[in-house]
Protein backbone atom coordinates (compact mmCIF):
# COMPACT_ATOMS: atom_id res chain seq x y z
CA UNK A 1 0.00 0.00 0.00
CA UNK A 2 1.16 3.39 -0.96
CA UNK A 3 2.01 6.23 1.75
CA UNK A 4 -0.25 9.17 2.28
CA UNK A 5 0.96 12.21 0.77
CA UNK A 6 0.05 14.45 3.65
CA UNK A 7 0.66 17.97 2.01
CA UNK A 8 -3.02 17.01 -0.38
CA UNK A 9 -5.04 16.72 2.96
CA UNK A 10 -3.34 20.01 4.40
CA UNK A 11 -4.04 21.42 1.33
CA UNK A 12 -7.64 20.55 0.93
CA UNK A 13 -7.97 21.45 4.63
CA UNK A 14 -6.32 24.86 4.59
CA UNK A 15 -8.50 26.28 1.67
CA UNK A 16 -11.50 25.46 3.33
CA UNK A 17 -10.03 27.15 6.71
CA UNK A 18 -9.53 30.55 4.49
CA UNK A 19 -12.82 30.14 3.59
CA UNK A 20 -14.20 29.61 6.54
CA UNK A 21 -11.73 32.29 8.16
CA UNK A 22 -12.79 34.60 5.28
CA UNK A 23 -16.92 33.74 6.06
CA UNK A 24 -16.21 34.40 10.03
CA UNK A 25 -14.57 37.41 9.30
CA UNK A 26 -17.73 38.90 6.69
CA UNK A 27 -20.17 38.15 9.84
CA UNK A 28 -18.22 39.92 12.63
CA UNK A 29 -17.35 43.11 10.19
CA UNK A 30 -20.92 43.14 8.50
CA UNK A 31 -22.55 42.71 12.05
CA UNK A 32 -20.43 45.27 13.97
CA UNK A 33 -19.11 42.37 16.51
CA UNK A 34 -17.09 44.23 19.52
CA UNK A 35 -13.61 43.75 18.67
CA UNK A 36 -14.69 43.50 14.19
CA UNK A 37 -11.07 44.78 13.89
CA UNK A 38 -10.21 41.01 13.77
CA UNK A 39 -13.18 40.10 11.47
CA UNK A 40 -11.31 42.79 9.63
CA UNK A 41 -8.04 40.80 9.85
CA UNK A 42 -10.06 37.58 9.18
CA UNK A 43 -11.01 38.45 5.73
CA UNK A 44 -7.76 39.80 4.87
CA UNK A 45 -6.28 36.24 6.33
CA UNK A 46 -8.73 34.41 4.65
CA UNK A 47 -8.33 35.69 1.00
CA UNK A 48 -4.39 35.62 1.62
CA UNK A 49 -5.14 31.80 2.59
CA UNK A 50 -7.19 30.86 -0.05
CA UNK A 51 -5.20 32.53 -2.92
CA UNK A 52 -1.87 30.91 -1.44
CA UNK A 53 -3.77 27.09 -1.42
CA UNK A 54 -5.58 27.22 -4.52
CA UNK A 55 -2.80 25.46 -6.47
CA UNK A 56 -2.54 21.88 -5.97
CA UNK A 57 0.97 20.49 -5.66
CA UNK A 58 2.10 17.91 -8.03
CA UNK A 59 2.06 14.33 -6.26
CA UNK A 60 4.41 12.14 -6.04
CA UNK A 61 3.41 9.01 -8.21
CA UNK A 62 0.13 9.07 -10.21
CA UNK A 63 -1.49 11.76 -11.45
CA UNK A 64 -2.95 15.19 -9.80
CA UNK A 65 -6.24 17.00 -10.88
CA UNK A 66 -5.47 20.30 -11.27
CA UNK A 67 -8.13 22.95 -10.35
CA UNK A 68 -9.89 24.95 -12.67
CA UNK A 69 -8.02 27.99 -13.50
CA UNK A 70 -5.15 26.86 -10.97
CA UNK A 71 -2.45 27.42 -14.12
CA UNK A 72 -3.17 31.57 -12.83
CA UNK A 73 -2.29 31.34 -9.44
CA UNK A 74 0.65 28.67 -10.26
CA UNK A 75 3.26 31.31 -11.51
CA UNK A 76 2.94 33.57 -8.30
CA UNK A 77 2.86 30.50 -5.74
CA UNK A 78 6.04 29.55 -7.86
CA UNK A 79 7.73 33.34 -7.87
CA UNK A 80 8.04 33.09 -4.08
CA UNK A 81 9.70 30.21 -3.91
CA UNK A 82 10.82 28.79 -0.59
CA UNK A 83 8.35 30.97 1.62
CA UNK A 84 5.74 29.31 -0.60
CA UNK A 85 7.53 25.98 -1.06
CA UNK A 86 8.67 24.87 2.12
CA UNK A 87 5.89 23.53 4.33
CA UNK A 88 7.60 23.96 7.05
CA UNK A 89 7.15 27.75 6.46
CA UNK A 90 3.44 27.75 5.42
CA UNK A 91 3.41 25.45 8.49
CA UNK A 92 4.50 28.42 10.75
CA UNK A 93 2.25 30.80 8.55
CA UNK A 94 -0.89 29.22 9.10
CA UNK A 95 -0.05 28.69 12.65
CA UNK A 96 0.91 33.00 12.90
CA UNK A 97 -2.39 33.93 11.22
CA UNK A 98 -4.78 32.25 13.00
CA UNK A 99 -4.13 33.67 16.28
CA UNK A 100 -5.90 36.99 16.09
CA UNK A 101 -8.85 34.88 14.74
CA UNK A 102 -9.39 33.84 18.12
CA UNK A 103 -10.48 36.69 20.05
CA UNK A 104 -13.39 36.86 17.96
CA UNK A 105 -16.24 33.72 18.17
CA UNK A 106 -17.03 34.64 14.37
CA UNK A 107 -13.47 33.55 13.74
CA UNK A 108 -13.14 31.29 15.86
CA UNK A 109 -13.74 28.17 13.48
CA UNK A 110 -11.73 29.42 10.86
CA UNK A 111 -8.94 29.54 13.29
CA UNK A 112 -8.99 26.08 14.56
CA UNK A 113 -9.55 25.05 11.00
CA UNK A 114 -5.94 26.71 9.99
CA UNK A 115 -4.28 25.28 12.81
CA UNK A 116 -4.86 21.92 12.30
CA UNK A 117 -3.92 22.61 8.46
CA UNK A 118 -0.54 23.87 10.23
CA UNK A 119 -0.02 20.58 12.19
CA UNK A 120 -0.86 18.44 8.90
CA UNK A 121 1.67 20.95 6.77
CA UNK A 122 4.41 19.96 9.45
CA UNK A 123 3.14 16.37 9.76
CA UNK A 124 4.55 16.54 5.39
CA UNK A 125 7.65 18.80 6.05
CA UNK A 126 8.71 16.44 8.42
CA UNK A 127 8.24 13.52 6.43
CA UNK A 128 9.65 15.26 3.06
CA UNK A 129 7.34 16.71 1.65
CA UNK A 130 7.61 20.12 -0.93
CA UNK A 131 5.12 21.86 -2.91
CA UNK A 132 6.08 21.56 -6.82
CA UNK A 133 3.83 22.74 -9.26
CA UNK A 134 1.77 21.08 -11.92
CA UNK A 135 3.45 21.20 -15.24
CA UNK A 136 1.38 20.35 -18.57
CA UNK A 137 2.47 17.92 -21.06
CA UNK A 138 2.69 18.79 -24.47
CA UNK A 139 -0.47 16.08 -26.25
CA UNK A 140 1.11 14.38 -28.55
CA UNK A 141 -1.39 12.69 -31.05
CA UNK A 142 -0.55 9.46 -32.25
CA UNK A 143 -0.05 9.15 -36.15
CA UNK A 144 -2.31 6.79 -37.87
CA UNK A 145 0.41 4.55 -39.40
CA UNK A 146 1.40 3.74 -36.45
CA UNK A 147 -1.85 2.84 -34.34
CA UNK A 148 -3.38 0.69 -37.56
CA UNK A 149 -0.63 -1.31 -39.11
CA UNK A 150 -2.59 -3.28 -41.22
CA UNK A 151 -6.41 -3.31 -41.88
CA UNK A 152 -8.33 -6.22 -41.27
CA UNK A 153 -9.07 -8.24 -45.11
CA UNK A 154 -12.15 -10.64 -44.11
CA UNK A 155 -15.09 -8.78 -42.44
CA UNK A 156 -16.79 -10.37 -39.19
CA UNK A 157 -16.98 -12.50 -38.02
CA UNK A 158 -12.97 -13.57 -38.70
CA UNK A 159 -11.45 -17.33 -38.29
CA UNK A 160 -8.63 -17.97 -35.75
CA UNK A 161 -5.56 -16.86 -36.39
CA UNK A 162 -4.50 -20.15 -36.95
CA UNK A 163 -6.77 -20.39 -39.71
CA UNK A 164 -5.72 -17.42 -41.49
CA UNK A 165 -2.45 -18.47 -41.69
CA UNK A 166 -3.62 -21.76 -43.24
CA UNK A 167 -5.07 -19.31 -45.67
CA UNK A 168 -2.27 -17.24 -46.61
CA UNK A 169 -0.16 -20.22 -47.12
CA UNK A 170 -2.10 -22.33 -49.45
CA UNK A 171 -3.40 -18.69 -51.54
CA UNK A 172 -6.91 -19.47 -50.32
CA UNK A 173 -9.08 -16.66 -50.68
CA UNK A 174 -12.04 -15.60 -48.74
CA UNK A 175 -13.19 -17.86 -46.09
CA UNK A 176 -13.46 -21.63 -46.18
CA UNK A 177 -14.61 -24.06 -43.40
CA UNK A 178 -12.13 -25.75 -41.93
CA UNK A 179 -14.31 -28.32 -40.73
CA UNK A 180 -15.23 -31.39 -43.00
CA UNK A 181 -18.58 -31.26 -43.81
CA UNK A 182 -20.20 -34.53 -45.32
CA UNK A 183 -22.88 -34.25 -47.82
CA UNK A 184 -25.96 -35.74 -46.40
CA UNK A 185 -28.30 -37.32 -49.75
Amino acid sequence: MGQIEWAMWANEQALASGLIYLAGGIVAVAGQFKNWEFGAYGIAAGVFVSLLEYPRSKRKKGSTMERCGQSYFTPVVKAFGPLTRNYYVRSILHAGLAVPGGFLLATILGTVCLGIASIIYLLAAIRGEEWRPIEKKPETQPRITETIKRPPENPPPRPPPEVRRKQVDEGASGYTNPAIVADEV
